[in-house]
């Protein structure tokens, strides 16, 4: 699956439904293997730990946040052995237009919060 297909379309607005369904039911995040499995479920195939998910889950956020105003949706997902974002999930919410303060730990709780009250009323 490459960048800017209609493939790579279908499967990231499959990620933001299931990123958004997830926050408005104020549910723990997901495991990367638990985001793949719900996408092969969606009839879209993508490897939890390699190809293309951490590009759309960069996507995802981005599309949802394009100013950098809101929740970054990636938040959601973790990895199985640390319970956390991936480092891609910190890059992201430092740079430009994000622009995250604080440490690792206390961004993500952040995060986690904003998208729970963002997503509560939708």
């Amino acid at each position: 699956m490459k960048k800017d297909t209609l493939e790579y379309e279908q499967a990231l607005d499959a990620v933001v439904e299931i990123l958004r369904e997830r926050a408005r039911a104020g549910a723990a995040p997901l495991t990367y293997g638990d985001l793949s499995y719900e996408l092969a479920e969606r009839g879209h195939h993508v490897p939890a730990y390699e190809g293309p998910l951490p590009y759309l889950l960069e996507d995802a956020s981005v599309q949802g946040s394009p100013d950098g105003s809101l929740p970054l949706l990636s938040a959601l997902v973790v990895l199985r052995e640390t319970g956390r974002p991936s480092g891609g999930f910190f890059k992201l919410a430092r740079r430009a237009p994000y622009e995250r303060p604080g440490d690792d730990t206390e961004l993500w709780v952040k995060e986690i919060k904003q998208l729970a009250k963002h997503y509560a009323d939708r």
